[in-house]
């Protein structure tokens, strides 16, 4: 695996829309979200395609791939965030230029269905790639101050460090909303315990699962997974999710679990019920409802980097990212 240049001020960082399209957006959440990386020192940019918009509120194979090769091939840019998710990014991977990506390393992040997109980079070309925040993310006001730390923490510096519980979380539509939000006390709970350090794979689970059985799945044996669902995964559909990932390997070092959205009703009880099925994970370390996936605010972690997890410490530390 090898790290791309660190951003730093000054750097430009050019925003595309693999996925969903960037209409989904309100003007005055596309102003405050490049406000807000100009203030920590980017110069943003946009790429040519991201406003185009078809019936699934999406853009062409070909508009996708050329705003997303534009920005590796662009000697300029430095740094790739995803506007937001959606349900298609994987349409384009057998299409992406892996070579291209491999001679133009440089920072690329988002999450949920971007995952497939990140996890393929990092499978084909062995370049650390983020999940993290989309450029929709920073239009967020309150909770704000601890996705950007470690957003920073993690691809503007160098040198291992400590991700602690943000004190509150919420699940409103922060991309749309900025009133009325509703936050709730933060606390990453343990299921099992231990201590384990290595690689880190993971993202949103029901599109990791779509890289299974192609040339796009990272190796994960022997990893530490992080793993994260939406709204839309009842904890059936998790739970069948898991045991398909869980199946294609012998062990695991690891497993960290980010916080559910309440509209997929997941439970205390269930989730527990759900991870005490499998004998592979009542040997290892494992924590859950940590700050990572559709609710707010979110870290930002490497996508084939190296951690120590000490799930009876509730500590989770970068090594290498």
């Amino acid at each position: 695996m090898y790290i791309p240049d660190k951003l730093k001020a000054g750097d430009e960082i050019r925003i595309i829309a693999p996925s969903r399209s960037a209409v989904i957006l309100s003007e005055e959440g596309i102003q405050a979200a490049t406000k807000r990386l100009e203030e920590m020192g980017f110069i943003v940019t946009f790429g040519e395609h991201i406003f185009e918009s078809d019936i699934q509120n999406s853009s062409s194979i070909n508009s996708r791939l050329e705003d997303l090769h534009h920005a590796f091939q662009d000697p300029n840019v430095k740094g790739i965030l995803t506007v937001i998710g959606g349900f298609n990014s994987n349409e384009l991977l057998p299409y992406i230029d892996y070579d291209c990506i491999r001679e133009n390393p440089k920072v690329f992040c988002g999450y949920s269905d971007i995952t497939a997109i990140a996890a393929s980079i990092t499978a084909k070309t062995g370049l650390v790639t983020y999940c993290g925040p989309h450029f929709s993310s920073f239009h967020m006001n309150m909770l704000q101050e601890y996705q950007t730390d470690y957003f920073k923490k993690c691809v503007m510096q160098s040198g291992p460090y400590e991700i602690f519980s943000s004190d509150l979380w919420s699940d409103d539509a922060w991309f749309l909303d900025q009133k009325k939000r509703q936050f709730e006390k933060a606390e990453w709970k343990i299921f099992n315990e231990g201590y384990a350090e290595g690689q880190l794979y993971g993202g949103n689970l029901c599109t990791f699962n779509l890289l299974q059985g192609t040339p796009h799945m990272p190796d994960i044996e022997d990893s530490i997974l992080f793993i994260e669902d939406d709204e839309m995964s009842i904890p059936e559909t998790f739970a069948r999710d898991l045991s398909s990932l869980l199946q294609t390997v012998k062990q695991l070092k690891g497993l960290v679990i980010g916080r559910f959205q309440r509209a997929s009703e997941m439970t205390n009880a269930q989730l527990r019920f759900i991870l005490g099925k499998h004998p592979l994970l009542m040997s290892i370390p494992v924590l859950y409802d940590v700050d990572f996936g559709h609710t707010q605010p979110s870290i930002t972690f490497p996508i084939g980097g190296r951690v120590i997890l000490d799930s009876s410490q509730k500590q989770i530390k970068l090594v290498s990212f």
